[in-house]
């Protein structure tokens, strides 16, 4: 059931792609042509060398634990506690989300610990990637 209670991102000509493939389940990332460099977030040239000539990669889904912090105030499509967190990917960009499947405690957010990509689906058009422990399925 789509969630309207929580800030809902929009999508744009450059993210659109990024937006529609996780609308199916599906983590994209783009990947320069000319200097082979994998960047998140979603945007019309590469970050390493500005180059416009990028393509899209299908990720891996697979992630570390990179950082996190964990919010014990509630906001809008958060029951607190919840854990703001920034996930490795396996491919090398890091991304900010939320870490769901797992207690909220430290104890149980071991930094660099393996994780993977789901999808919360937010609204008809928006699905997030979110990411939960290796085998919590």
């Amino acid at each position: 059931m789509p969630r309207t209670d929580r800030h809902i991102p929009s999508a744009t000509p450059e993210t659109k792609h990024f937006w529609d493939a996780a609308r199916e389940g599906r983590l994209i990332l783009q990947q320069c042509r000319d200097c082979g460099h994998t960047y998140f977030p979603p945007r019309p040239f590469c970050s390493e060398c500005n180059s416009r000539n990028v393509a899209l990669r299908q990720a891996s889904g697979r992630a570390r634990l990179y950082s996190y912090v964990i919010s014990h105030r509630a906001a809008p499509g958060f029951e607190a506690p919840y854990a703001i967190a920034v996930v490795e990917l396996d491919e090398g960009p890091r991304m900010m989300t939320n870490i769901i499947n797992v207690p909220q405690t430290p104890e149980a957010l071991v930094l660099d610990m393996p994780l993977r990509v789901a999808f919360e689906k937010i609204s008809d058009d928006i699905s997030l990637p979110v990411f939960e422990p290796e085998g919590s399925r």
